[in-house]
């Protein structure tokens, strides 16, 4: 990596907010692979989104308002029924 230079004000900004036993290149050396990182899933995240919109111009996937609301509304239906079925076999348990 290159020398960095830094104001001597920033130098001890950052000196301050050190760990015990950290280093500064220690610090840097973490920003530096975390910025990485964070730009990597960035990237992956804008090519994501640019495949869903070629897809959605071709009308590939796509449902109406009215189609998810009632896609929502089946699958509560189907975890309530799931959770009375499971209080009444604990019910019973408990019972019998």
């Amino acid at each position: 990596m290159p020398p960095i230079r830094v104001a001597p004000e920033t130098k001890a900004s950052l000196e301050a907010v050190l760990r015990e036993g950290e280093s500064l290149t220690q610090f840097i050396e973490n920003a530096v692979c975390r910025e990485a990182e964070f730009r990597t899933e960035q990237n992956a995240a804008v090519a994501r989104a640019k495949r869903a919109l070629r897809s959605a111009d071709k009308g590939v996937g796509l449902m109406t308002a009215d189609e998810l609301l009632a896609g929502m509304e089946q699958r509560a239906k189907a975890a309530q029924q799931r959770i009375r079925e499971a209080v009444a076999a604990r019910n019973k348990r408990t019972a019998g």
